[in-house]
């Protein structure tokens, strides 16, 4: 019997142990003690894409969350998967093929907006096919920037309006606002200083469309079981009654 304890603490132990590298390599886990198995992805700091940023500076490097994403996708024993944002934006490229791969993905995905979604975080949030913010929770929407020496000819104002496009037609097509009320949102005055732009705080983003719900982490994983319940309903096979012959007794 005390073998036995000491197995199972063993166990445990290990469980721990294998969940905190799982989190310290990847800022990601598994979680397998609740009613589903679902993985937390977090997406934090600024996203970094084709160039390395400074060492100081809080990443979340695309080139780790797409293979997540593919092996998450792939994985029959993960039934569901949350979002957990807390960024200031970044590489708009790297953001946009991370949106579109949880965009693309037919488990169950939900987001929830923490601290702050800006920039390009605002695709990541809407990419979820449900998104929730917290109510002390910012999304700052503005137009593209780019640091660094840019040419100053008409092709360049046409690859930033071409960029833009991009994320207008994503944000529309994956929220409840409509691509002229997010140009509007993108190009207000006033409300940024040394720059255009909107800041929303978690009210105002719902009631704007960008998110579906005002909400915590208990909304979130409840909306994201009542997902996998759906999915699992929908794909469970429907029972066959064979017919009576006629003569058979009821």
């Amino acid at each position: 019997m005390e073998n036995e304890n000491i197995s199972k603490q063993q166990q445990i132990n290990d469980e721990q142990m294998d969940l905190s590298e799982q989190i310290e390599k990847t800022s990601s886990s598994t979680a397998t003690k609740g009613k589903y198995t679902i993985h937390c992805l977090t997406i934090v700091g600024q996203i970094e894409g084709h160039y390395i940023l400074p060492p100081q500076n809080k990443t979340t490097k695309y080139e780790h969350v797409i293979p997540q994403l593919v092996a998450i996708a792939q994985d029959p024993e993960i039934e569901g998967l949350i979002i957990i944002l807390n960024t200031v934006g970044g590489d708009v490229e790297a953001g946009l093929a991370i949106s579109e791969l949880i965009a693309g993905m037919k488990k169950p995905t939900v987001s929830i907006v923490l601290g702050g979604g800006h920039s390009i975080g605002v695709p990541l949030a809407c990419s979820a096919k449900v998104s929730y913010i917290v109510p002390s929770a910012t999304m700052t929407v503005h137009p593209v920037r780019m640091n660094g020496v840019v040419l100053g000819i008409p092709q360049t104002l046409s690859y930033f309006d071409k960029m833009q496009e991009r994320i207008v037609r994503f944000v529309s097509e994956n929220s409840n606002i409509s691509p002229k009320r997010f140009r509007e949102l993108m190009t207000a005055t006033g409300e940024l200083v040394m720059d255009v732009g909107t800041v929303l705080d978690g009210e105002s983003a719902v009631k704007e469309g960008l998110i579906d719900h005002l909400g915590g982490l208990s909304d979130a994983i409840s909306m994201l079981y009542k997902l996998i319940d759906e999915e699992k309903a929908k794909n469970k096979p429907v029972s066959k009654t064979k017919p009576r012959k006629r003569g058979e007794n009821k």
